[in-house]
Order: structure tokens, then C-alpha cells, then sequence
């Protein structure tokens, strides 16, 4: 079995890397590094999953969960989650030729998934009904950026993803604080909705959601680590570094476990997904797995640093604010293995 990532793929990290190392760290704490996104954007990094016939690269799932991977490890302040994950995978991949052709020309999307007490919902309680939807959602990233919002909903066919203009009659948008910046809950009252794609788009909207979830806290928890173990490798106490300590040593070794198990189960998902197999599965459990152990690792983090993890000058509390924030979206631990034991 071969994990490594093929020679485009290692070109796709190493480039994502390169720009956001040099460029991010200029956000205003609103969700938004202008320098970083239009770096990531010249470099050509937003659009690899657009069809060239559209000015992308053609690429797929796992590209840009690769992108993604490396947004999180930055803990950058962009809103790549939502414009590509929640956006760009959906539209290319349900989306008529005259959808894509207008709606992938870099204009911003994201997608309004989340229900009150119901995340994901399989059957929303959304609704349309002669073109126009009512409802309320949750926990919306970007939303007073985006052009169009994917918004899951259910109609007279069954649970559908429909496209709605946040600017349009009857949407309300109201701002929230999340750990990590602001979200936005967004009110529906008979909005006028285009239909994206057949009855299939809304689980695959949620499929390719779970996958650049999973994929930016996989680069978070990867970040988180990484700063951990240069603490403890640079900071000593009686005359040792903090990581010649037994203890310290074993909490770093669990620590280790658990973000290695977190980053291939979110591989195999965006593997699978990208290649066209079920990866519904995979996907509940890299969820899982970040809901459950990521936020433990980055409290162990916390703890290793000491005092110095608390520092608002210091970039950990960046990663641990973005975990809590992505290990909410997929609906919290609970919720994600309820949703293995109904497919078992």
C-alpha cells in the first residue's frame, strides 16, 4: 500500500506551504487575511479543483484538501474552508455547465448546512416550496462574503441543495461569535432558490464538507504539534530540556498517536471521495477522531507549554480556538458516532 502523495500533490503542498508561511499572520480577527487569500489565489491554490475550460487546474478532492491541510497548519485567517470545500467541490461537482461557468470565476461561496440542535441534517427541516425557501441555519462560515450560499434544504423531491443570493429578498443574516472569530446564523423567510444539481448533490455537499472539516483540522492539530515539540526541544529546566522529562515524553508520544491516526483517516476519506468510492464511512470516522481526540490533544499542548499557552501573543490559542470551532461544525463527538453506529 503506497500513502505517499503523487508528484502534483507534493507540488500542490509544498507551494501552499511556501505561500502561506510567507504570507499569512495579517489577519484582522474577522476571518480575513487579505494577503494570505490573494497570495493563495495567484498562486493559482483556489482554483485547483475548477475545470481548466474555467482557468483551474482541473484537480480534485484531494488536492485542495491538501490546500486546506496547509491553511489549517498556519491556523490562517482565510476563508478557504467555506470557499472551497462548502463552494467550489460542490458546484463542480453537481453543478450545470452554466452554474459552474457563473458561479466559478472566483466569486465566494460557502454553504448553510447546520440547523438548530441538528447538524447535517439528512432530511433538513428547510424547506421549498414554489421556489422559495423558509427556514433558519446555523454556524454559516462567510456568509457576508459570499456570493451564493449552497444551502441543503428539503423539497417536493425529496433533501436537495439549492442556491441562494444572501443579498436577495428574504434572507437575514445575523453575526455570532464562534471560538476562533464570527460566524453567521441566516434566516430564510420564502427566499428565492435555484436548484444545484439532483437528489444525490445534498449528501455529497455533505460529504465534501466533513472532507475540508477534517482536512484543515488535520493541518491544525499537524501546526499545534509541531509548535509543542519545538517548545519542549528549546525550552530546558534543571539544566534538561523539557523533553528529556519521562512524563513530558509520554504525553507528546500520545499526542503524536493520536494527530498521525487523525491525519489518515482524513487522507483515506478525501482519497476515497476523490476517487469516487463511498466514503461515507471514512468520513464519519476522520470526523469522529477530530471531534473526539483533537481537542484533548491541543489541551495536552496547552499543558506542556505552561503558562506560555495562555500568552495572547502566542499563536497556540489560534489552533485551539479553530479545533473547537471545526470539532462543532461536524455536530461534536456524539453526533459523529451515532452517525457510524446507524451505518453499522
Amino acid at each position: 500500500m503506497e500513502f505517499a502523495l503523487e508528484e502534483t500533490q507534493q507540488d500542490v503542498q509544498d507551494l501552499a506551504a511556501e505561500v502561506l508561511r510567507r504570507e499569512s499572520g495579517g489577519g484582522d480577527g474577522t476571518g480575513f487575511d487579505e494577503g494570505a487569500w490573494k497570495a493563495l489565489d495567484d498562486a493559482g491554490l483556489l482554483s485547483l479543483a475548477v475545470p481548466e475550460r474555467f482557468g483551474g487546474a482541473g484537480l480534485g478532492v484531494l488536492e485542495t484538501a491538501i490546500v486546506l491541510t496547509e491553511v489549517g497548519r498556519t491556523a490562517a485567517d482565510v476563508p478557504a474552508l467555506s470557499a472551497l470545500a462548502f463552494g467550489v467541490l460542490p458546484v463542480v461537482r453537481h453543478g450545470s455547465p452554466q452554474q459552474q461557468e457563473a458561479l466559478l470565476g472566483g466569486k465566494p461561496l460557502t454553504a448553510a448546512l447546520n440547523e438548530p440542535s441538528s447538524p447535517m441534517p439528512d432530511e433538513p427541516r428547510t424547506a421549498v416550496e414554489n421556489g422559495k425557501v423558509s427556514g433558519t441555519k446555523t454556524g454559516v462560515l462567510d456568509a457576508d462574503r459570499a456570493h451564493r450560499l449552497l444551502v441543503s434544504a428539503t423539497t417536493s423531491d425529496g433533501p436537495a441543495v439549492v442556491l441562494v443570493d444572501p443579498a436577495s429578498p428574504g434572507v437575514a443574516l445575523h453575526r455570532t461569535r464562534a471560538s476562533s472569530g464570527f460566524e453567521w446564523a441566516v434566516r430564510f423567510d420564502e427566499a428565492p432558490a435555484e436548484p444545484l444539481g439532483g437528489a444525490a448533490s445534498l449528501a455529497d455537499l455533505h460529504a465534501c464538507a466533513l472532507a475540508g472539516i477534517c482536512a484543515v483540522g488535520d493541518g491544525a492539530v499537524a501546526g499545534a504539534l509541531a509548535l509543542t515539540a519545538e517548545h519542549l526541544r528549546t525550552r530546558h529546566q534543571f539544566g534538561k530540556p523539557l523533553a528529556a522529562f519521562q512524563a513530558v515524553a509520554q504525553q507528546i508520544a500520545d499526542a503524536y498517536i493520536a494527530a498521525r491516526t487523525l491525519h489518515l483517516a482524513t487522507l483515506s476519506a478525501c482519497w476515497r471521495l476523490g476517487s469516487g468510492l463511498d466514503a461515507a464511512e471514512a468520513l464519519d470516522v476522520a470526523a469522529w477522531w477530530l471531534a473526539e481526540e483533537a481537542p484533548a490533544l491541543l489541551r495536552t499542548c496547552h499543558h506542556l507549554h505552561g503558562g506560555l499557552g495562555l500568552d495572547i501573543t502566542y499563536p497556540l490559542h489560534r489552533y485551539s480556538s479553530l479545533i473547537a470551532d471545526l470539532a462543532r461544525l461536524v455536530g461534536g463527538a456524539d453526533h459523529r458516532l451515532d452517525a457510524l453506529a446507524a451505518r453499522a
